[in-house]
């Protein structure tokens, strides 16, 4: 397959996903406007809140994208009972993980408030509690979307999340204003808000997968040729975990590298603070295209064609294109950025400083995180965790050793780290064109997509 259909499919892929990336941040740029208004108390409750619902997004992860490597495996193999045996243990693994997360998030959400305030009285603390009874219950739709996600992005389908996330940030838009000023319910009103912009949102995605052919087919397949629920947990788990690792190691790193910025200086840390922000509307577009490789090379491996070392070079040159351009914005536009975001003075400055320092660090990332997507179709993803902690671990020496050079400082032990991470990934990518690896894999793949439904031609999709 030439290399340009590739490029013309992935980017396809990824585009959808983007969108939809950066429409859950917007979801929490809207509930902070509205927010605002009710003072420095409210906004700081729904920013602490927020920050432990992205964490809590790496828990759904083992299903969510375990769920769409597996469904698009079986896609390509043409497997219906391997496609319902991938869809069932989604599902499984989010009824075994939401009411652990939901009902103990809500038993324990006043230690939990205390825990991410750095403890103490604070007039914040009533503000975030009455967020979490309410956001942390409803985390349990939160969940059941990102599953939804999953098993249409597994199927192929990237812009029916799209279209979702934009659902469910119109009833936000709509409802906030209503809820949190109209009712007088402050943050409640946020959180109340966000659970029902998402539950419209959740209804109408399980009624597209409802209206999916592919996975339609699927759900008819012989009941008698699928495997048991406790091996599709099993494998949707096994599948899924590293990649919910990889996830948790960066936004734990994130959080640690506040401490390392916070000895430069207060400006520093805000500056950090504010221009990550900015950066993020890059490094969406790298996960997007990460995204778009894990489907791509799964839906091909399952259709027994190896194609993980032409798909590699189109993700690396349309990330890397992605990030070089966002490099010269950020060197062009910094001090524009910083404002935008209403910083001034000591902190604006630190942080266009740190801006104009990020491109290399973002050329770095943007290859790491798009070739990632190659091995995570692959089944490649637990060696991939490792490098990310080790180099999430290695970020933080460098960094609290360079600190003193300032921002600048941290910016290099970024990039330093980085490049190892590239190194390492870049040598992964080099063995896959080995016949023994490839061979190994394929027989690794074949089974995994056999199991549950032997292969047998009354279940393969039309």
């Amino acid at each position: 397959m030439e290399a340009a259909e590739h490029r013309r499919r992935l980017v396809s892929l990824a585009y959808p996903v983007y969108c939809e990336l950066l429409a859950g941040v917007t979801a929490g740029i809207v509930n902070m406007v509205w927010v605002a208004r009710l003072g420095g108390s409210a906004v700081a409750a729904v920013a602490v809140a927020t920050n432990v619902e992205n964490l809590l997004l790496g828990v759904i992860l083992v299903a969510g994208s375990g769920t769409t490597v597996l469904v698009a495996r079986a896609r390509g193999a043409g497997d219906r009972a391997a496609m319902r045996s991938a869809v069932r243990g989604g599902w499984a693994l989010w009824a075994l993980v939401t009411p652990v997360v939901a009902l103990g998030g809500y038993l324990c959400r006043e230690p939990l408030g205390h825990l991410v305030l750095g403890g103490g009285s604070s007039d914040s603390l009533p503000l975030v509690t009455g967020y979490f009874a309410i956001a942390l219950p409803g985390i349990a739709v939160f969940f059941a979307t990102n599953v939804v996600d999953g098993i249409l992005k597994g199927a192929g389908d990237t812009r029916t999340p799209m279209k979702l996330a934009l659902l469910a940030n119109g009833l936000i838009l709509g409802l906030d204003p209503l809820l949190i000023l109209g009712c007088d319910l402050d943050v409640r009103g946020a959180a109340i808000a966000t659970v029902l912009g998402r539950t419209g949102a959740l209804v109408c995605g399980l009624a597209a997968l409802h209206r999916n052919d592919v996975l339609r087919r699927a759900a008819q397949a012989a009941l008698d040729r699928t495997g048991s629920l406790g091996a599709d947990v099993r494998r949707t788990a096994a599948t899924g975990l590293p990649m919910s690792a990889d996830f948790v190691a960066r936004m734990a790193g994130a959080l640690a590298l506040v401490a390392v910025v916070a000895r430069i200086g207060v400006s520093e840390v805000a500056a950090y603070g504010i221009a990550t922000k900015a950066m993020y509307v890059a490094t969406m577009a790298f996960y997007a295209v990460r995204q778009a490789a894990a489907i791509r090379t799964a839906h091909l491996l399952g259709a027994g064609r190896d194609e993980r070392r032409v798909i590699g070079r189109q993700v690396v040159l349309l990330a890397g294109s992605l990030a070089f351009t966002a490099a010269l914005v950020l060197l062009a536009a910094g001090p524009w950025i910083m404002r935008a975001f209403g910083s001034e003075g000591a902190v604006a400055e630190a942080g266009a400083l740190y801006l104009r320092c990020l491109g290399p660090y973002l050329v770095l990332l943007a290859c790491f995180i798009a070739l990632g997507g190659v091995f995570e179709g692959s089944g490649g993803s637990p060696a991939l965790a490792r490098i990310t902690v080790c180099g999430v671990t290695l970020q933080l020496a460098l960094a609290y050793g360079l600190s003193d050079a300032g921002l600048p400082g941290i910016c290099l032990a970024m990039a330093l780290a980085m490049a190892l991470q590239c190194a390492a990934i870049a040598g992964m990518y080099r063995r896959t064109g080995h016949p023994r690896v490839t061979d190994r894999g394929s027989r690794r793949l074949k089974i995994a997509v056999a199991k549950p439904g032997s292969g047998s031609p009354d279940n393969r999709v039309a």
